[in-house]
């Protein structure tokens, strides 16, 4: 689940400012080196050209009504689309991908947007790589919360659980040494978080405004944040840790009237973050742990997941595999006398099973439980897959929440238990 911080009325921490949601100078940066290596491979030889993608359609169905606005329906329906092109030349050591993604939503207006995942150009030498454009940067080993996690922004109307993430424009320069892989990084542009709107679920009370915005640094969403990180594999064990400073991806959200309704401003401070990550692959066991280090100019913190997941081989002489996990989380921030809304995970357990078949259609699930160990808190979710033929994949998903303790951010979707279907086409 992703972060958010909501201050009170008082807390006005900067004047409203409204922002574009991309960054003008990191889009035009992006499009002349596209541009750049198309030209550059007229004359390049073993050309290798790939289109792919998928188009799916989602339903989900709310057992409740909405909590916060009880005109809306219990079916909740969407479509989306994400094609990818690639283009690779020089036996491989030059290549180009753009990856464009789109979702039409029937009720929620918020959450029919379109984004740029993918718009890159990758070089590889012998022992490096430079990474240009629009990318996405994956960084965590724990399955509940990805602490370490701190490149891309959330894209907060596809889901609640922070998974899916925003195109970052980039400049990365990775270094592969016999000590470890050293990856340096130049963002030279901030994206604002996506949250669903009035006639959305799985969202606060009160609607997030995306023109009332400010923030910390002048440079507001032009600010160049930069990040380098370290990463190895010892024995069993893969390690890595990162510096990051820039622009905070977790917004501080401050009610305020506007016309006179009250909907909530962001406001993005600046920080400091230094973060581990860490696995250890032992026989059937992986131990997993993340910490982050956070300091802004408001609050310092630090907050840990840790846990470990056990995999039994062939359950039953079959060729199925059957994993147990448990992670407990802990925040620093959630130690005081006054609860602080920006630790969503201050004191929580988190148990779960994974089960995969290992047949041709790939059919996989995922069932977990979490609970609040200082509030009672307590989410449910179930996530099966399964591939039909060649082309085609089904999804089911449900989570149910039970929360009674105002403080706690499952408090705010009490009332929109689901159940969500998907069908893709992948081509």
């Amino acid at each position: 689940m992703f972060t958010t911080t909501i201050r009170n009325l008082d807390s006005n921490k900067a004047a409203q400012k409204g922002s574009e949601k991309t960054s003008s100078l990191g889009l035009t940066a992006v499009k002349g080196l596209a541009a750049a290596s198309m030209l550059l491979s007229l004359n390049a030889q073993s050309a290798e050209f790939e289109f792919s993608g998928r188009v799916g359609v989602e339903e989900r169905y709310f057992f409740d009504s909405g909590e916060y606005n009880n005109q809306l329906d219990h079916s909740q329906a969407s479509v989306f689309v994400e094609p990818e092109l690639y283009w690779g030349w020089n036996d491989g050591d030059d290549s180009f991908t753009f990856k464009p993604f789109l979702r039409v939503d029937e009720k929620d207006s918020e959450r029919t947007h379109g984004d740029i995942r993918e718009l890159s150009y990758i070089h590889a030498g012998d022992d490096w790589e430079i990474r240009a454009g629009l990318r996405k940067e994956f960084w965590g080993v724990t399955e509940f919360q990805h602490l370490v996690d701190v490149i891309n922004q959330t894209d907060g109307v596809e889901d609640f659980d922070g998974e899916d993430k925003l195109g970052q424009q980039m400049i990365n320069l990775s270094m592969v040494n016999d000590w470890g892989i050293v990856d340096l990084f130049l963002l030279p542009g901030f994206r604002e978080r996506t949250f669903a709107g009035e006639d959305g679920r799985l969202r606060a009370p009160v609607v997030v405004d995306d023109k009332n915005i400010s923030y910390e640094s002048s440079a507001e969403e032009k600010h160049v944040d930069v990040a380098a990180r370290w990463a190895h594999t010892i024995g069993d064990f893969d390690v890595g840790t990162y510096w990051f400073h820039g622009t905070n991806r977790d917004p501080i959200l401050t009610p305020v009237f506007v016309d006179g309704e009250v909907v909530l401003r962001q406001y993005y401070n600046q920080m400091d973050q230094v973060g581990i990550d860490l696995q250890a692959t032992i026989d059937d066991w992986l131990w997993k742990f993340e910490t982050i280090y956070r300091g802004t100019e408001e609050e310092d913190f630090f907050a840990t997941q840790a846990g470990f997941e056990y995999t039994y081989v062939g359950v039953f002489e079959s060729a199925a595999d059957v994993g147990w996990l448990i992670e407990h989380s802990w925040d620093s921030r959630g130690e005081g006398d006054v609860d602080d809304p920006g630790a969503s995970f201050q004191n929580d357990v988190f148990f779960g099973s994974r089960l995969a078949m290992n047949d041709v259609q790939s059919t996989e699930l995922l069932a977990g439980f979490s609970s609040d160990l200082d509030h009672s808190a307590h989410s449910f979710l179930v996530e099966a897959s399964r591939r039909f033929g060649e082309s085609f994949k089904g999804s089911l998903d449900v989570r149910v929440f039970q929360s009674s303790h105002v403080a706690d951010q499952i408090y705010s979707i009490k009332n929109d238990d689901h159940m969500q279907f998907t069908l893709e086409w992948y081509y």
